[in-house]
């Protein structure tokens, strides 16, 4: 008897546990893809490069084709449409996410905010209030912000 409850219990309790790990993979994919593309925007000007840089994010990072990566972009724009604050993106990060993974969320929006070479005051207040909804220490945004303009070459 006890071996039928743990098969029954496999078969139909562990599958659903999978399904809510892919849907909350899902979420943060989107919630990442909506800061990014709220980054790219934050100076009011987006450029080529900025867009290539969150698309060759997204990729890298999810590991996802270019279609996924455009799906993945579109299901963000249209969530972002329908937000009012960032607060439904950093939530989920915060929650979802480990505090190198958050670090490495900021490194990336600070590489958006500084492709072009100019740091807009828009985008740093961005980065910033990011960083504190989403709990990364201000030692830690510096020195993300620091990395990024070594990469650059700034």
């Amino acid at each position: 008897m006890v071996t039928s409850i743990r098969k029954f219990f496999k078969k139909h309790i562990q599958p659903k546990s999978d399904k809510a790990d892919e849907r909350s993979e899902h979420a943060l994919q989107v919630a990442t893809a909506a800061l990014l593309i709220e980054m790219m925007k934050a100076d009011g000007k987006v450029s080529e490069d900025e867009r290539r840089v969150v698309l060759h994010t997204l990729q890298s990072k999810f590991n996802l084709t270019r279609e996924e990566t455009r799906s993945l972009k579109e299901l963000a724009k249209e969530k972002i449409g329908k937000a009012t604050d960032y607060y439904e993106f950093t939530s989920l990060i915060h929650k979802g996410l480990s505090y190198a993974q958050k670090v490495e969320i900021i490194e990336h929006l600070w590489q958006i905010a500084l492709t072009d070479k100019h740091l807009d005051k828009h985008e740093e207040y961005m980065v910033r209030k990011i960083a504190d909804l989403i709990y990364v220490e201000h030692k830690d945004f510096i020195e993300a912000k620091i990395r990024v303009k070594k990469n650059l070459s700034l």
